[in-house]
């Protein structure tokens, strides 16, 4: 992810020992008493990742324990994000005076049935992502910019965007994705200046699919 992310970010990615790692008392409870080993370590290791992360900063490794919506609590003065799928986990972290939000996504590389496609793409996007080359399954690298999407837009507006909120065109050449969104969202949003056009990278590696983007002030 480091790749994809202004040097401003911080950024780290797990190693072998960090699914297993040491979660802080603060954080024990957003994994509650019937979490699975899968979940576990998943949340394990955006934690550690994530302290690892202020720690590059110069910054003490505080907790980051989970909001009721499940989604990380950053300690004040900083934002985050923390991405996981089979096998890979990130986690960026920066000064909230230097980044207002930053998010990214990893997914692992396949395709995407119908059913999926309809909920996620919107019919502008299905007949874009038809006219990219071959090779690469586009609705998933568009899932997974909507997913980087939706995780700057929390933060700072306070609520969720359905995939339909979002509509993202990709530019393959220059590994870069932008998502206008719904300007009716964008009008109901509480809090001054709501982002309504998010520019990201996105980077088709192996069988990886890695997506970020930052929210400047």
């Amino acid at each position: 992810m480091r790749d994809l992310l202004p040097p401003t970010v911080s950024v780290v990615v797990a190693g072998p020992t960090d699914w297993a790692g040491e979660l802080l008392p603060a954080e024990q409870s957003g994994l509650g008493v019937r979490a699975v080993e899968s979940r576990r370590r998943d949340y394990t290791a955006g934690r550690v990742c994530a302290r690892r992360a202020m720690a590059e900063l110069g910054l003490p490794e505080l907790p980051v324990p989970a909001a009721a919506d499940r989604s990380p609590a950053w300690p004040a003065g900083l934002v985050g994000t923390i991405t996981h799928t089979r096998g890979y986990c990130a986690a960026a972290v920066a000064r909230a005076a230097d980044i207002r939000s930053v998010g990214m996504d990893a997914e692992r590389h396949r395709e995407l049935n119908e059913g999926v496609r309809r909920l996620i793409c919107r019919p502008e996007e299905e007949e874009r992502c038809a006219r990219l080359p071959a090779g690469t399954s586009w609705p998933l690298v568009l899932f997974s910019a909507k997913e980087t999407v939706y995780k700057v837009w929390h933060p700072v507006v306070g609520s969720w965007l359905d995939f339909q909120d979002a509509t993202v065109e990709l530019d393959p050449d220059a590994g870069t994705f932008t998502a206008r969104i719904d300007p009716v969202r964008v009008a109901a949003a509480t809090v001054a200046d709501p982002p309504s056009v998010v520019i990201g990278r996105f980077v088709v590696e192996g069988d990886l699919v890695r997506t970020a983007a930052v929210l400047t002030h």
